[in-house]
This record gives C-alpha cells, sequence and structure tokens, in this order.
C-alpha cells in the first residue's frame, strides 16, 4: 500500500444555517449554527483515513483554543498529528460558512495556514518514497503549492491537486501535477471555458488525468482527449460542506491501495454523496465500512 501525504489547511468552521442569504444591508435570522473543525487539508486528510488509506498529514494550527480543538479533533480521528506545528502568536485559520438549502457559502481568514511554507512541504516530503501519493489544495500559500507539487514529482510521487479556491491558482501547477480534480466552477475559471466538458478537455491537454466534480451529477472525467460522465448515487443533501474533499481524500485512499482510476472514482462518489446526507464536516465524512455496505 503507498501512503497518502497531505498538506493542507485547518479551519475552525463557523457554520450558520439559513432559509435564504441576505440582502445587501439586511439582517435575517438564522436557523441554526455551530462550530465545527474542518478546512480542506484536514477534511481530505480525515477523507484518506477513514477510507483506510495510510496517511500522513502536514499542517499548522494557532496558540489558541481552536488549534487545541482541532489537533484534539484529528486525534479522535486517528490521524497522526507529528507534522501539525502550533504557531506562537497566530490565530488559527477560520472559516464562515452559511448554509441554505444544503448548498454552502463560505469565506476564509488564512491564519495559521499561511505558516506552511516551503520549508516545512519539503521537510515533510522527504520522508515520501516513490509510488507515494501527494494530494494539496490551495488554502495554503500559491508558492508553497507549487514547490510541494515539484518537490513531490522530484521524489517520483503521484500527485493530485484540488485546485480550491482557484483565485490563487497558478498554470505553472499543471507542470507537477499527475491528477487535477476542481469543481465546475474551478474548471471553467482555470480553463477559460464556458462550457464544462470543454473545460475537462481543454485541462487534459495540460494534466494526465482531469476529474471535474459537478455536485449531484457526479464528475466529469477527461483523459487524452476523450469526455465521460460519472454519476453518482442520489440523495437526499443536508450540507454539502466536505463533499468535494470527501471525494478528493477518498479518490487518493483508494489509488493509494491499488484500485483501478474507474474503481476509484466510483467509490469517491459514493462517499461523498453520503457524506452530504449530514450536517458538518469531518463528522460526515463516511468510513469504508460505510460506502462499502450502506
Amino acid at each position: 500500500m503507498n501512503k497518502i501525504f497531505v498538506l493542507g489547511s485547518m479551519n475552525m468552521d463557523m457554520v450558520m444555517q439559513a432559509e435564504r442569504l441576505p440582502l445587501a444591508g439586511e439582517t435575517i435570522r438564522g436557523t441554526g449554527f455551530f462550530l465545527n473543525a474542518g478546512g480542506k487539508g484536514a477534511n481530505q486528510a480525515v477523507a484518506v483515513k477513514r477510507s483506510g488509506g495510510a496517511l500522513k498529514f502536514c499542517a499548522c494550527v494557532g496558540d489558541d483554543v481552536f488549534g487545541e480543538r482541532l489537533i484534539n479533533t484529528l486525534r479522535e480521528y486517528e490521524v497522526d498529528t507529528e507534522n501539525v506545528r502550533t504557531i506562537d502568536g497566530t490565530s488559527s485559520g477560520l472559516a464562515q460558512i452559511t448554509v441554505v438549502n444544503g448548498d454552502n457559502r463560505i469565506i476564509l481568514y488564512g491564519g495559521a495556514n499561511e505558516c506552511v511554507d516551503a520549508e516545512v512541504a519539503e521537510r515533510f516530503l522527504a520522508e515520501a518514497a516513490k509510488g507515494d501519493i501527494f494530494l494539496t489544495q490551495m488554502e495554503t500559500a500559491p508558492a508553497v503549492v507549487l514547490r510541494s507539487l515539484e518537490t513531490a514529482k522530484e521524489r517520483g510521487m503521484q500527485t493530485i491537486l484540488n485546485p480550491a479556491p482557484a483565485q490563487n491558482f497558478s498554470s505553472e501547477m499543471l507542470k507537477f501535477t499527475d491528477i487535477l480534480i476542481p469543481n465546475e466552477t474551478e474548471a471553467m475559471s482555470i480553463s477559460g471555458k464556458t462550457d464544462i466538458e470543454e473545460a475537462a478537455l481543454a485541462l487534459s491537454e495540460r494534466v494526465k488525468e482531469v476529474i471535474v466534480t459537478v455536485g449531484a451529477k457526479g464528475c466529469i472525467c477527461s483523459r487524452g482527449g476523450s469526455v465521460s460522465v460519472c454519476p453518482c448515487p442520489q440523495v437526499r443533501a443536508v450540507d454539502t460542506t466536505a463533499a468535494g474533499d470527501t471525494f478528493c481524500g477518498a479518490l487518493a485512499a483508494r489509488l493509494g491501495m491499488g484500485y483501478s482510476m474507474e474503481e476509484s472514482v466510483g467509490y469517491a462518489l459514493k462517499a461523498a454523496s453520503l457524506a452530504v446526507t449530514k450536517r458538518g464536516a469531518l463528522q460526515s465524512i463516511p468510513s469504508e465500512n460505510e460506502v462499502l455496505n450502506g
């Protein structure tokens, strides 16, 4: 089994539920609120672990009550926190999430996530062996993402990039990416195309494998000039917060266990569809047993 190295963010999610989004200058009543450990890096790491993958995780948190809670939550999910650093004098990353009818809108504050630098990434990846898998996202500094992808390729790893949020994306990253997993909005933003299949095709000219997640419709896979649509199980969505991260982590875990791309995509779609049936981020991510027998 190949190890999965996840480098990324940890945030405390402040989740507000409402019947609709407020207009500019308007105040409305929420229907629910909770604090939730999350962040794309943490979500994907827990998804790898819950899917049976051999996980290594690297991130930074602040020296505040949120940082302590984030680390303790990882330990509850049996994630090794050896490479999770606490940064003195810095607040932990935060995410303000508004959930309306199962869909979410997110505003991020990086905090300690900005302290994940190239030196930290290179030291973390020094443990990797040829054939291991590197999974990362865009909630750490763009220069760090680029350098970590390059370092991973130098070590003979298979690289997976989830380019979210896409505002900080650089096309230079594609040189060192084997599998690109954007959502529909990100794929069109990165490619400059307004049609999703055209976007997937354009990106596959630069990356070996492109998988565009398209919510309840499943995903669009593109490789070598061909495009295929992979549907996912239909469920009643309650909260989509960690669906994409569940897909990424589950896919990486199955690839690391030796499953084919087709088998791994099928598993990841089912895992993501189960995740949206529960509220929250980490607590919504299903176990391998739930995916295989659910």
